[in-house]
């Protein structure tokens, strides 16, 4: 059974930082390109980072470039997305994605809030 757990969402003040998690099982992790996306309310769900199943080439939206750090751990099947620096515009559901070639998978989704 095919599984993308994220965790590590929460509240956080505007400056502060948080790490998400996801981990993935039930597929063969290291094959696939991962991603985070996140969707605000009343907003599309946009892509915020990428990483490929193999290299360092790394892609991040816009509005997190220089903020935030994406990773992966392809022994104990996790990627990561190091947020720093967070703002009340971050406030969203992320979402971890799993791609490679027509396969596809997501996970249900960590909520992030910035509030003071």
């Amino acid at each position: 059974q095919v599984q993308l757990v994220e965790s590590g969402g929460g509240l956080v003040q505007p400056g502060g930082s948080l790490r998400l998690s996801c981990a993935g099982s039930g597929f063969t992790f290291s094959r696939f390109d991962m991603r985070w996306y996140r969707q605000a309310p009343g907003k599309e769900r946009r892509l915020v980072a990428g990483i490929p199943s193999v290299g360092a080439r790394r892609n991040y939206s816009d509005a997190v470039k220089g903020r935030f750090t994406i990773s992966r751990d392809n022994v104990k099947n996790i990627v990561y997305l190091q947020m720093n620096n967070l703002q009340p515009e971050d406030t969203a559901v992320y979402y971890c994605n799993a791609i490679y070639g027509p396969l596809q998978y997501w996970g249900q989704g960590t909520q992030v809030t910035v509030s003071s």
